[in-house]
């Protein structure tokens, strides 16, 4: 059995928390044994999730993207395989994983081969929020020196 923490004396003194104190207490009653997965950081802006999904078919896995959550679903359509089993290894019991994903982390494509669900992410900072470089310029072109405007005036009379 998994240990449990109580984060409410922490709670009661910090202000803003909130949904990290959420996030932490979710990982912690989470089920990490099914199905198993992997997370893999390919570069800076690029990462993959690998679910383990043996003996589901495509059609029976969902994938839903919505606000910093990546949610996978998995139920059996159908038991095609009605026999009689002596022993059944193989798990195939209906599962809900779920993944939070940072802010501008998008799914980029999902891949179903060998029992293996491949989910690519990517980082996608919108232009707006992107650090750019200010330009320093001089003095506005449409601005004059006192001297300048004294030279400018004598030159006229």
């Amino acid at each position: 059995m998994r240990p449990t923490f109580d984060f409410t004396p922490y709670r009661r003194s910090t202000v803003g928390f909130d949904r990290l104190f959420n996030l932490l207490e979710a990982g912690a009653r989470e089920d990490e044994g099914y199905p198993p997965f992997d997370i893999e950081r390919l570069d800076d802006d690029n990462f993959r999730i690998t679910v383990a999904v043996v003996g589901f078919k495509p059609e029976d896995i969902e994938i839903v993207a919505q606000q910093n959550l990546l949610t996978v679903t998995g139920k059996h359509v159908g038991d095609a395989n009605k026999g009689e089993y002596l022993h059944r290894g193989i798990t195939t019991r209906a599962f809900e994983r779920r993944f939070q994903l940072a802010d501008f982390i998008e799914v980029a494509k999902a891949n179903f081969e060998h029992g293996l669900l491949t989910i690519e992410l990517t980082r996608v900072v919108p232009e707006a929020m992107k650090p750019r470089r200010i330009e320093i310029g001089g003095r506005a072109s449409g601005t004059k020196r006192v001297g300048e405007l004294k030279e400018q005036a004598s030159e006229v009379t």
